[in-house]
């Protein structure tokens, strides 16, 4: 049986599956809030027992995990996550050989799975035209921004990854420079991320209507996200579907530039949480436009195809697979 995790700032989900000939089945998964624990260990030891408890237990021969963070010497630094990760210590902790144990960057792991998604995992913003032997871009917008890139080696795809949610945030417009300017009263640096996850929705309402105020503005950005979504998607509030609009906007903007910095004719694909829930104002929006305003270059980014990943699996698939490599039971790069 493989471990698989997706673990995220606010929520992790782990999942447990049984392999075959390759092909991996679900035993058993569950969520949990990741701050409940005080460690990686502890939360992958809870999941463990609650796997042990399904209908076809097994011992446990590997795992996977993509964490946002940074790998180095086999110790995840993770960003928004309250833990150092090591692959050491956990291999311990479930009885393992070290090697057995495979942490990497969420986007590395999104990206991998990206592999293993079917058609009806995707939902194209633009179709562009296929090169399915060129570099893909992944971007992934949620509690914060990821970024990686597949890029095409002349045999298959090989994921790398990125910190590319930590650059400068570049604005394009009149509007943008103000809120940037707006932004820098509040920050001493303001990167993608500030802009691009769940916590720039209530900046950019607020710079917008200053004056507005929801329920939830006193309460934890994630929260004020929710709330405005909502009522963009319902309709019941103008500036908060302002606010998506500047946001879709400027995100069509910032994934044009990862398609151009890594070259990926193949692709760009979107996954993170936002996308999904906001996907009927994305579907309408200027996304697409603001990625392919790239002057004139601007006719070869609109030739890129552009989709939305639905399953969210795709991190756990990565993950999985990446562990299941490990073991000599795939070929995943």
């Amino acid at each position: 049986m493989l471990i698989a995790g997706d673990i995220g700032g606010t929520k992790s989900h782990l999942v447990a599956y049984d392999e075959s000939g390759g092909k991996l089945q679900v035993v058993a998964r569950k969520r949990y809030a990741t701050r409940d624990f005080s460690s990686f260990e502890k939360l992958v030891e809870e999941f463990a027992r609650h796997a042990a408890g399904s209908s076809a237990p097994n011992r446990i021969t590997g795992a996977g995990f993509g964490v946002p963070g940074t790998v180095v010497d086999g110790r995840l630094h993770a960003a928004h996550v309250p833990w150092v990760l090591d692959s050491a210590s956990l291999a311990a902790s479930l009885g393992l050989p070290r090697k057995h144990i495979v942490l990497m960057n969420d986007l590395v792991a999104t990206a991998r799975g990206l592999q293993k998604l079917e058609p009806k995992d995707l939902l194209y913003l633009n179709r562009g035209v296929d090169h399915p032997e060129e570099n893909v871009a992944v971007i992934a917008a949620g509690t914060g921004l990821g970024e990686a890139v597949l890029y095409w080696d002349g045999h298959g795809h090989r994921a790398a990854p990125s910190e590319g949610g930590s650059a400068d945030f570049a604005p394009r417009s009149d509007r943008e420079i103000a809120f940037l300017t707006y932004l820098k009263k509040r920050l001493t640096r303001v990167s993608c991320e500030e802009l691009f996850s769940g916590r720039g929705f209530r900046p950019i309402h607020e710079f917008l209507a200053p004056d507005l105020r929801h329920d939830s503005f006193g309460k934890p950005a994630g929260e004020s996200a929710q709330e405005i979504t909502q009522n963009a998607l319902a309709g019941t509030c103008p500036t908060c579907i302002e606010t998506l609009d500047f946001w879709t906007d400027a995100f069509g903007a910032e994934s044009g530039n990862l398609a151009l910095r890594v070259l990926a004719y193949g692709g760009v694909y979107l996954a993170g949480g936002i996308a999904v829930k906001i996907l009927p104002l994305l579907k309408k929006s200027t996304f697409c436009q603001a990625f392919a305003d790239k002057g004139p270059l601007a006719p070869l980014l609109a030739n890129i195809p552009i989709a939305v990943v639905l399953n969210e699996d795709a991190p756990l698939l990565g993950a999985a697979h990446s562990a299941l490599t490990v073991l000599g039971g795939g070929k995943l790069t």
